[in-house]
């Protein structure tokens, strides 16, 4: 059986954010989606509700929702240690997961169950028994209700019995696949969360690398605070056009002054036509000749950087450019004459060159080797700078930027 290499598989979507060390030069963490790159302030985060932290697996390292299960890798665990600890077929965890059996995994790294184990209990470990469940607001208040007094006089609750056992409860996280092409950024962008929540939920290491086919628990809110009302002594601001009313302009009460108009001057009798006057024009000379064709423009601007298929379109969020396949050792062209603006590499080591145009555009080449220029370096139109890798791996991730903002490549190339 064939595993999928969880160092090895490269990432290739947005991994240009790199290129954030030679041109921020700050000293913040790379910004894998380029949003650092122009030092841009950003109040994404401070837009978000509070996030509730992840629940506490048993001692088994399970977590168990009621439409899946997942198992929390402790500090030196492999996935064969996990599977033996919760009663699971190794292979089949791994099959599952994408995963070597034996590679060491991260502490807090989230293993998804292909199947369901024994629930959480007191008996391994957990605070209450059974999955988490989402709070059931009209069985409360129902339960509420049946509970009140009928009559006024002393309340009394009556108490569930001592051996009932607890139930846990709290909303189920969405579980997202990774895709190839994906980072923990745009993973975080999709779904509106900090990508260090993100990272804190799911174990991720300092440099927030994820794999192909590994499942994230995407953090999930906690209750929104409640509305206060204002006070009496406040006052709301009030909503356009409920406001003071509109003053009365003064054309309504006071009427414009008459206004004074000369009379006309009579016309004046037109001179007789003289001979010359009346010679009938020669029609002017044509400027150009309108019945020749012109060559039409062309649709595009920016030339293909390999001559290829076209293997993944883009998607704004889990693929922010596109993938093109063409053979090994392809000579990798710059789309467009510009000016080498970084030269970084992904996680993986896998080279990634960024380059600056005019009309702020950005234009990147990541799954590449053998590159022909460094940082700082002028290139043309079409001039090779890189070539594709070998394997199977023989694509260019490109990428065309506004700003720092990816853009569909499609529309720029001729």
């Amino acid at each position: 059986m064939k595993f999928l290499n969880t160092r090895g598989v490269t990432r290739f979507s947005l991994l240009a954010g790199a290129a954030c060390i030679g041109l921020s030069g700050c000293a913040k963490p790379l910004d894998f989606d380029l949003r650092g790159l122009g030092g841009g302030f950003t109040t994404a985060n401070a837009a978000q509700a509070p996030l509730a932290t992840r629940p506490q697996p048993d001692d088994r390292g399970v977590i168990s929702y009621p439409n899946y299960q997942v198992a929390v890798a402790r500090r030196g665990d492999t996935l064969a240690d996990v599977a033996r600890r919760i009663g699971l077929d190794t292979n089949a965890l791994a099959k599952f997961n994408g995963i070597d059996p034996f590679v060491t995994l991260r502490k807090d790294e989230i293993i998804a169950l292909p199947t369901r184990v024994a629930e959480p209990s007191p008996a391994t470990g957990a605070a209450a028994t059974g999955p988490i469940k989402p709070v059931d607001i009209t069985s409360v208040a129902g339960d509420a209700i049946a509970r009140a007094p009928a009559t006024p006089g002393v309340q009394t609750t009556a108490l569930a019995p001592a051996n009932t056992p607890k139930t846990q409860t709290g909303k189920e996280p969405v579980r997202h696949k990774v895709e190839r092409g994906e980072t923990a950024f745009t993973v975080a962008r999709l779904y509106s969360v900090p990508v260090k929540d993100l990272a804190q939920w799911n174990g991720l290491g300092a440099d927030f690398a994820i794999r192909e086919g590994q499942f994230l628990l995407i953090p999930v809110p906690t209750q929104n605070p409640p509305k206060i009302a204002p006070s009496k002594t406040e006052t709301a601001t009030p909503l356009p056009g409920e406001g003071s009313s509109t003053p009365t302009p003064p054309s309504a009460t006071k009427p414009l002054p008459a206004e004074k108009v000369a009379p006309a001057k009579p016309a004046t009798t037109a001179a007789a036509p003289t001979p010359e006057t009346t010679a009938v024009e020669k029609p002017a000379k044509p400027v150009a000749d309108v019945g020749k064709t012109t060559k039409p423009a062309s649709s595009g601007k920016l030339v293909r950087p390999v001559n290829g298929t076209i293997i993944r379109e883009y998607a704004k969020g889990k693929n922010e450019g596109i993938n093109i396949k063409a053979a090994a050792g392809t000579a990798v062209k710059a789309a467009d004459a510009g000016t080498v603006a970084a030269i970084t590499k992904s996680a993986d080591g896998v080279p990634i060159v960024v380059v600056r145009h005019g009309g702020n555009l950005l234009t990147v080449y990541a799954n590449v080797t053998d590159v022909a220029v460094k940082k700082g370096d002028s290139v043309s139109r079409g001039q090779n700078i890189a070539k594709l890798r070998g394997g199977s791996d023989s694509f260019v991730h490109f990428e065309v930027r506004k700003g720092f903002d990816s853009v569909d490549p499609n529309p720029y190339l001729n």
